[in-house]
């Protein structure tokens, strides 16, 4: 296959996780970075042996660079992928867009609309469609194992570290500086109920909110951070438990540790923790996204979903319940249980148990193979490897605005 050149807008987790797919196989080659924190980029650059010149701070230094690469991967913040998806686009980039997709439905509009004028192929980064416990699940549904789909129960167990790390002390804290949560964090469960179904709900509906991390939950021995707080060996949520026992694990190390230090002794984290951010009592942040919450779909022919959220969990896989007229399936994301109703037969299916759910495991297999489909399309100049483009992207993400929308007023959207 022919090696595709990258440009890698953010230089942070998730931009790293791509770079480093394509490099490992091969079907990728880093060109170019756009980071602006200094270190970061210098880090960058040097792990993948970019030119000087196209170490740059920021993706309009890149932009000014003309189209230096045949793909870029957009991995910044929620907030600041619509300039440089639409500016790229219109270069002749080709896309790999880290999810969500944009925080407004108007942005998200207005790269799926560059994505179509300058017919270049925009893959958002919905892991999920490309795991293969997906490919597993969807095609036996194909196949008609269990008969027509009826109705899903889906669990999305964020897990409660997971919940304190990105959602009460990280990034994805607040709805005016990245997304709902429902958008930073389930427009991947609300994009893979679509694929399984095959079509966009016809109503939604949907409840949900902040019920535990917030002051009125606070102990009253509580301090504002961990270090200094007398409870904190007891508490779930304590920051130096988590942390520290990432050391000397270098998936954890990777993250969620690369989240909070780029060092890793004790003594950094530790100082991370008197300093930054993720060393505050869960009960002391300035958080506003929920904890928990839950979306019904109905579809056009009457066909039902119901999705959970939930940040009181272990960090697992998602668990799925399908229900069809010829026979049943429940998943947990590695292993499913397949019952025939025809026969009363069960077999229970499994796929590779080595991927687990988290960002630092590749999202069960899923960052592996979206980015082995992504080079795959760009090298062949095929889109059929993409299990998505950016029209179907921008239609699960209404799906999530509506149920937004649905949870804030209490109504039943209409799509």
């Amino acid at each position: 296959m022919t090696e595709v050149t990258l440009a890698v807008v953010g230089g942070g987790l998730r931009g790293l996780t791509y770079a480093r797919r394509a490099h490992a196989t091969g079907s990728g080659r880093v060109v170019a970075v756009a980071e602006p924190d200094p270190g970061r980029r210098a880090a960058f650059a040097a792990e993948f042996g970019i030119a000087p010149e196209l170490a740059l701070p920021g993706w309009k230094e890149l932009a000014a660079a003309g189209r230096v690469a045949d793909a870029a991967v957009i991995a910044t913040q929620d907030r600041l992928h619509t300039d440089p998806a639409v500016t790229l686009a219109d270069l002749g980039y080709h896309i790999l867009l880290e999810k969500p997709m944009a925080t407004t439905e108007r942005e998200a509009e207005l790269i799926a609309e560059a994505a179509r004028r300058n017919g270049i192929m925009l893959a958002v980064c919905h892991v999920m469609r490309y795991t293969p416990y997906t490919e597993l699940v969807k095609g036996l549904l194909d196949e008609g194992r269990i008969g027509r789909l009826i109705n899903v129960q889906h669990l999305e167990p964020v897990g409660w570290w997971h919940q304190a790390h990105s959602f009460v002390r990280g990034h994805w804290r607040r709805q005016d500086t990245s997304a709902p949560m429902l958008l930073a964090k389930a427009c991947h469960d609300v994009d893979w109920l679509v694929h399984l179904f095959g079509e966009p709900p016809a109503r939604v509906s949907s409840f949900g909110s902040l019920s535990h991390f917030r002051p009125e939950d606070r102990p009253a021995e509580a301090a504002d951070r961990c270090l200094d707080c007398p409870i904190e060996a007891t508490c779930p949520y304590s920051a130096p438990r988590l942390y520290l026992d990432c050391l000397g694990d270098p998936d954890r190390e990777f993250w969620p540790l690369g989240a909070v230090t780029p060092g890793r002794t004790e003594e950094a984290v530790l100082e991370a923790l008197r300093t930054g951010p993720y060393g505050r009592c869960v009960y002391a942040c300035d958080n506003d996204v929920v904890d928990h919450q839950e979306v019904l779909m109905e579809f056009g022919d009457g066909r039902t979903c119901s999705f959970t959220m939930s940040a009181f969990t272990p960090m697992e896989h998602r668990r799925t319940r399908l229900f069809g007229t010829h026979g049943y399936m429940d998943g947990d994301g590695r292993t499913l249980r397949v019952v025939d109703f025809r026969t009363g037969a069960e077999e229970t299916l499994s796929v590779d148990e080595s991927a687990g759910p988290a960002a630092s495991d590749g999202h069960g297999g899923g960052d592996a193979g979206l980015t082995d489909a992504f080079l795959a399309a760009v090298a062949s100049g095929d889109p059929s490897a993409l299990h998505t483009d950016a029209a179907e992207s921008l239609m699960t993400h209404r799906v999530v605005w509506a149920a937004e929308q649905a949870r804030l007023t209490g109504t039943v959207v209409t799509l």
